[in-house]
């Protein structure tokens, strides 16, 4: 139980919303599709797994335009799971205006057409089943089509607004 000298109660306001996830890690994950105009792409913190059989992950975007407009409207999607060797890629998609699928990020394409982040430890070819717009967001459930397995590497986290590194070497508690 938590003590109750210690806790703190506050509105569910955006600003005390915004704290306590602030404080909560979260896996970085870099969402990749192909549209008529170019490969679209966006860094993302809030996917998770929904269901093993049939496998899908769910994920949310703040917007329906730009690249998470783009994203919603392609007919299939890549979630790529980050290592820490990612993170230049990860904050190059976080930023408008940045250069993005560069040679140099290490892109490649799969056979069917979607940007391809190859030395990525995990990789999710996906197809959006359902879109569920809530407030100005929109929560995402797609269903994983097929999954490419890279080679471990230390994960990549985002918390208090800053990406960290957290392998294996670290004490388990």
């Amino acid at each position: 139980m938590t003590d109750a000298a210690t806790a703190h109660r506050a509105i569910a306001t955006a600003d005390a919303f915004k704290a306590a996830f602030r404080d909560h890690p979260a896996g970085v994950a870099l969402i990749t599709g192909a549209t008529p105009s170019g490969p679209v792409g966006l860094t993302a913190s809030s996917v998770a797994s929904v269901s093993a059989e049939p496998a899908a992950l769910s994920f949310s975007v703040t917007r329906a335009t730009g690249s998470a407009g783009a994203l919603l409207a392609a007919d299939s999607i890549v979630v790529h799971f980050l290592g820490a060797q990612h993170v230049d890629v990860a904050r190059a998609f976080a930023r408008s205006g940045q250069p993005r699928f560069t040679p140099e990020q290490g892109w490649s394409q799969l056979e069917t057409g979607e940007p391809w982040l190859a030395d990525s430890p995990a990789a999710l070819r996906c197809r959006t089943l359902h879109v569920v717009p809530v407030g100005g967001s929109s929560l995402v459930v797609a269903e994983v089509l097929d999954v490419f397995l890279g080679d471990q590497a230390p994960s990549l986290v985002y918390r208090d607004r800053r990406f960290h590194r957290l392998d294996h070497a670290a004490p388990e508690l």
